[in-house]
């Protein structure tokens, strides 16, 4: 086999996992991140600047990778600055690659903000879409930062002649220090929390979301995803959804999210209580803590983004999933969403990242 892999975010929760499934399958696999990190055995890292042309033209040279999978973001202050951004980011790697012709296949991750439009959007109201989800619904009139980065894809390929795959999971859980959006963890950290100093681990979001049907999107799956994609005839030029494959209320797994810690769950009430807010002022308690358990990361904002699964939990709609597409296609993985849950708090427990 003649694959070789570059992931852009080697270092994130599905660059991570996409790194080990690759090499699982005997992929050469490079890793690309501004400061990669060395704990995949087999994944070699390749340091540059998605922003600096330069950078990118140094790090890549010599490399002829089949296969390009991006799963990085850069968050900004306004949509327009994600844009500019995080377009350039997709720009300047595809510009860098193309000299060596040896791309056959890109890979783009982005998100359901496809079909919601950019955070500060589905949180100020509006008509919500129809749900579930599908791949076939139009682009919203708004500007989003996911479609300039797969224009800047769809130009490339037209330009270089490579096939491309779009993937857009819902939430991802998963093991991630230092990630921007990781809820799974997040609500590890909170339950810890709960546990060694007796609060109840009471639901922040909305009512929509406590009573409306929900799916995520085990980091492990998405992996599966993209390397079908990668080489999967039927799956060329196509943009696919990707979830666990179950649905679920939160009504129904956060008491056993709870049971698992051992804690005491509270359900919706009535309020909106954000997770931010709830843990502002526990830096210091989870220092305490890390340092009490011999923890890994004393640092509370490098383990929970609770401003992400508070955008998360408090919509104010359901949020659902369709597959179709991709298992129409071959893809017929499926993933228990409560055994993604427990799966990543045996890790983080193992990893000694929560007592």
């Amino acid at each position: 086999m003649n694959n070789i892999a570059l992931i852009v975010g080697a270092s994130g929760i599905i660059g991570s996992n996409l790194a080990q499934e690759l090499l699982a399958h005997n992929w050469p696999t490079y890793g690309l991140a501004r400061s990669p990190r060395p704990d995949i055995a087999g994944l070699h890292p390749v340091a540059a600047d998605l922003l600096d042309p330069a950078s990118l033209q140094n790090a890549l040279a010599g490399l002829a990778p089949t296969h390009v999978f991006i799963t990085s973001w850069m968050r900004q202050d306004t949509e327009a600055e994600n844009i500019r951004v995080n377009s350039l980011m997709v720009r300047n790697l595809l510009d860098a690659l193309a000299p060596q012709k040896s791309v056959q296949h890109v890979a783009l991750v982005t998100g359901l903000k496809h079909y919601l439009g950019p955070f500060e959007a589905y949180v100020s109201g509006g008509t919500p879409p129809p749900t579930p989800l599908r791949e076939e619904q139009p682009r919203l009139p708004l500007d989003n930062f996911y479609y300039a980065q797969e224009d800047e894809v769809y130009i490339a390929a037209a330009r270089d002649g490579f096939t491309w795959s779009i993937h857009r999971p819902h939430t991802i859980i998963g093991k991630a220090v230092g990630n921007l959006m990781n809820l799974g963890t997040t609500l590890a950290v909170y339950a810890s929390i709960c546990k060694e100093t007796g609060r109840p681990f009471r639901w922040p979001g909305s009512e929509a979301q406590w009573n409306g049907l929900s799916d995520v999107t085990d980091a492990r799956i998405i992996a599966q995803q993209l390397r079908w994609a990668a080489t999967a005839e039927t799956a060329r030029d196509q943009a696919f959804n990707i979830v666990n494959g179950d649905i679920f209320r939160w009504s129904w797994l956060w008491p056993r999210l709870a049971a698992w810690f051992g804690v005491e769950a509270l359900g919706f009430d009535g309020t909106i209580h954000p997770l931010e807010a709830e843990l502002s002022q526990d830096a210091a308690v989870w220092r305490e803590i890390a340092e009490r358990h011999q923890l890994q990361e004393p640092a509370l904002d490098r383990l929970a983004s609770p401003w992400h699964t508070d955008l998360d939990l408090g919509r104010p709609i359901e949020v659902m999933t369709d597959m179709a597409n991709s298992r129409k296609r071959g893809f017929l993985a499926y993933q228990s969403t409560e055994d993604s849950f427990f799966d990543l708090f045996e890790q983080l427990r193992t990893d000694r990242l929560i007592p």
